[in-house]
C-alpha cells in the first residue's frame, strides 16, 4: 500500500488525509501542536466548499448546521443597507447556501471522518528533506518541536534507508530524542501561510506580502434581541456579525494598520475606539467581549503565484500554496477544493509524479484567479478617503438592486464542482 505524509492537521491537511485514505492510501498526518486545537474562530463554508465536503462524505453534516435563513447583507456604519441578500438567493444561484460554523466544529468533523488507514501524530516538527522524484521516494525529517533546528529546510538528502518506523512509514526509526527520517510515496505540505516546505521547494519565490490591514475574530454570546447578519464597510475598516448554529455569533473586523502593530491598551479597547460608535449590535458585542477571546492576525497574501504547486512527489496545499486575503471568504474553501482534487488525481496505483503535475495544472490557474479577486476585494475595503468611499458605496448599491445581483461577485467561484476521478 502506498504511503503519504501530510504536514499539518488543519482543515486542508485533514481533508487531504480523508481524500487520500478513501482512495486506498496509508496516511500519516504530522502536526506541530501537541494537541489538535484549531486556529481561528469561525468559517463560512461556501457552496463550492460544500461540494468539496460532499466528495469527502461530510457535505450534509455541514448543511445540517445551517443557522441563517433570513435576509442579511452589506451596511454602512450608520446602519444603512447598501445591498441585501438571502440564503435562498445563494442556494438558487449556486445550488447551495453558505453555512457558517466554528472552525473547531469543522476540524472535529474532518477528524471523525479519518479512515482506518490514517494515523495522526502531534508534537512533531516535520521538514521535507527530499521532495522525491520518479526514481526515488520523498523524505521527511522529524524532530520534537522543542528540538534545535538542524540543517536548512531546503538541503536535499538521500532517500532514507529501508526500515519501518512505529507508524508503518518506511524510513529510519529514531530513538528517544533522536531525529527520525520517514520515506513517503507522496508528501502533502499543508503547513500554512509561512510554509517551510514552500520556501524549500521554491526558495527564490517572494514570501507572502503584507496586505496593509489587520483582522480581529472572535466567537461570543449573541446580543439581546434579533439582528440581521451583516458586513459593514467604513473608511478603511469593516465589521461582520454572523449567527452560529449553537446560538452564539461569530464576529470579525479589519482595519488599515501598520504590520506588527499591537494595541497598548488591549485589543478590546482598540475595537471600541474603531467600531464602538457604529450601528447596533456592535457596541453591545464589544462591551461584553473578554479580551482573551480576541484573535488578531495581520493579513498576508501571495499575489505572485508560484510556478507550480508541486515538486517531485511533494505537493503544496491551502495557504502554503496560495495564501489569500479573507475578503471573499475562500481560504478554507480553496483548501478543501485542493484536497478533493488531489484525491481525485492521486489513486494508489497512479504515477505519483504525474498526478502531482496534474494537480498543479488543475489548481494553479483557479487559485491564482481567486487570490487576485480576493486582493481586489481587499483594496475596496481599505479605501480611506471620503470621496473614494462614497463612490464605492454608490457603486455597490447600484450593482446590488436584487438579492441575486448582490451575489454576482462569487460567480465563477461558488459554482465550482469537483473533477471526475482519474
Amino acid at each position: 500500500m502506498p504511503h503519504a505524509l501530510v504536514l499539518g492537521a488543519g482543515i486542508g491537511g485533514l481533508a487531504a488525509a480523508v481524500a487520500l485514505g478513501d482512495r486506498g492510501w496509508s496516511v500519516t498526518v504530522l502536526e506541530r501542536a501537541p494537541v489538535l486545537e484549531p486556529v481561528g474562530a469561525g468559517i463560512g463554508v461556501a457552496p463550492n466548499g460544500l461540494r468539496a465536503l460532499d466528495a469527502l462524505g461530510l457535505g450534509d453534516a455541514v448543511r445540517a448546521r445551517r443557522s441563517w435563513d433570513g435576509a442579511g447583507g452589506l451596511r454602512t456604519p450608520s446602519g444603512r443597507w447598501l445591498a441585501r441578500t438571502t440564503q435562498d438567493a445563494a442556494a438558487e444561484r449556486f445550488g447551495d447556501p453558505i453555512v457558517l460554523l466554528t472552525r473547531s466544529a469543522l476540524v472535529e468533523l474532518l477528524r471523525s471522518r479519518l479512515p482506518d488507514g490514517v494515523t495522526l501524530r502531534t508534537g512533531v516538527r516535520a521538514t521535507v528533506t527530499d521532495p522525491g522524484a520518479d526514481d526515488r521516494r520523498a523524505a521527511v525529517g522529524l524532530a520534537p518541536v522543542d528540538a534545535p533546528v538542524d540543517a536548512p529546510v531546503d538541503a536535499p538528502v538521500d532517500a532514507p534507508e529501508d526500515g519501518v518506523s512505529a507508524d508503518g512509514a518506511e524510513g529510519t526509526a529514531g530513538g528517544a530524542g533522536v531525529p527520525e527520517t520517514l520515506g513517503a510515496d507522496l508528501v502533502v505540505a499543508a503547513d500554512g501561510i509561512h510554509s517551510a516546505t514552500r520556501r524549500a521547494l521554491f526558495p527564490a519565490h517572494p514570501a507572502p506580502r503584507y496586505a496593509g490591514f489587520t483582522t480581529w475574530r472572535f466567537v461570543t454570546e449573541a446580543p439581546a434581541g434579533r439582528f440581521a447578519p451583516h458586513e459593514t464597510w467604513g473608511r478603511g475598516r469593516i465589521w461582520g456579525t454572523q449567527p452560529l448554529p449553537d446560538g452564539r455569533v461569530y464576529a470579525y473586523a479589519s482595519a488599515v494598520a501598520p504590520a506588527g502593530h499591537r494595541a497598548p491598551g488591549g485589543e478590546r479597547e482598540l475595537l471600541g475606539r474603531l467600531f464602538g460608535r457604529w450601528h447596533a449590535p456592535l457596541p453591545e458585542l464589544i462591551g461584553a467581549l473578554p479580551e482573551a477571546s480576541v484573535i488578531r492576525t495581520d493579513v498576508h497574501h501571495m499575489t505572485d503565484p508560484l510556478p507550480a504547486h508541486h515538486r517531485g512527489r511533494t505537493v503544496l496545499l491551502g495557504d502554503a500554496a496560495h495564501a489569500m486575503a479573507p475578503n471573499i471568504g475562500q481560504g478554507g474553501n480553496q483548501a478543501l477544493e485542493d484536497a478533493v482534487v488531489l484525491g481525485r488525481f492521486a489513486g494508489p496505483s497512479d504515477d505519483v509524479v504525474a498526478a502531482a503535475a496534474a494537480y498543479t495544472a488543475e489548481r494553479l490557474p483557479r487559485t491564482t484567479a481567486v487570490v487576485r479577486r480576493a486582493a481586489r476585494a481587499a483594496r475596496m475595503t481599505t479605501l480611506t478617503s471620503v470621496p473614494a468611499c462614497l463612490l464605492r458605496n454608490t457603486a455597490l448599491a447600484a450593482a446590488a438592486r436584487t438579492p441575486q445581483a448582490a451575489l454576482r461577485a462569487m460567480d465563477g467561484i461558488a459554482d465550482w464542482r469537483p473533477p471526475p476521478r482519474t
